[in-house]
């Protein structure tokens, strides 16, 4: 039996546990600007660890992985989370999972990166709702995981109000824009084997933790839940998130790319709504 169907059930059953229990009133939130002193236990995570990868043995990241966030949030509902691999250390990196212990539903996203995508980086931004580690376990080829960390102080981010209306996100649902960096290397070809790129996608990624300021109900949970990015024929990504991306995704990476292929997005979300673009490599406009 494959596991990872599994594994998506359970993290959108949790999910939905979540949200019914905000929504009775028995799961408790924390106000966006308090304060906590304590750093969460280990066995938040021995729980989570077991939840999320069973009995599988978790190594240190040994530079296989590194991690880049602030130790306190500017603001909770979205804290930059930016992630380095190097797979000259254990060999290709085939997946990473991001994990924010504290949050209602801990597991932000499970990214898996194509055969010869070639990732080196990838940056994204979360909501945090209490302070809590934020872990990036990365699973190589040859099926072995390395663990990095940090510790990151916010308050609220999951119940954070939405930075636009419902009306206004909704208008401007499911558009893409797609950013081209230049090379970083003095006289390197505009387009060259490593590729750096910036996908934003308009939605509000509802937590269903939220409450709308006027009715003063909470707002359904209404997230990005599925997306892929491709070149021609080759997968660079797939991502399956959770509440904890924020609103307005964004997804920072570099790959390795061939020049002259289209980039393809397609994301879907827990609506059931589909969204697609696609973008030509050589234009200096995307």
């Amino acid at each position: 039996m494959n596991a990872q169907p599994q594994r998506t059930r359970s993290m959108r059953h949790r999910i939905s546990l979540v949200v019914l229990t905000a929504l009775l009133g028995a799961f408790p939130l924390l106000p966006v600007h308090a304060e906590q002193t304590s750093v969460p236990e280990n066995a938040v995570w021995s729980s989570l660890k077991s939840d999320v990868f069973g009995d599988r043995v978790i190594e240190a990241a040994n530079g296989v992985i590194r991690i880049e966030a602030p130790k306190r949030a500017e603001d909770a509902a979205i804290v930059p989370v930016d992630l380095h691999f190097n797979s000259e250390k254990a060999g290709r990196i085939k997946a990473v999972t991001l994990i924010v212990d504290e949050n209602p539903s801990p597991v932000a996203a499970v990214f898996k990166f194509g055969p010869d995508a070639g990732v080196t980086h990838l940056a994204t931004r979360l909501r945090v709702n209490a302070y809590s580690y934020v872990r990036a376990i990365a699973e190589t080829e040859d099926g072995k995981l390395h663990m990095v960390q940090a510790f990151v102080k916010a308050s609220g981010g999951c119940s954070a109000p939405a930075m636009k209306n419902q009306d206004e996100a909704m208008a401007s649902l499911g558009k893409m824009k797609l950013r081209v960096f230049p090379p970083k290397a003095p006289g390197a070809e505009a387009m060259n084997r490593a590729t750096e790129m910036q996908l934003m996608i308009r939605h509000p990624n509802n937590s269903g933790l939220q409450m709308d300021q006027l009715t003063r109900y909470y707002i359904p949970a209404h997230f990005i839940q599925g997306l892929t990015i491709s070149q021609g024929d080759r997968l660079i990504m797939t991502m399956e998130g959770g509440i904890s991306i924020s609103e307005d995704p964004n997804f920072r990476f570099e790959f390795h790319s061939n020049p002259g292929e289209d980039i393809k997005v397609e994301a879907s979300d827990t609506e059931g709504m589909k969204f697609e673009n696609q973008w030509p490599l050589a234009s200096s406009a995307l």
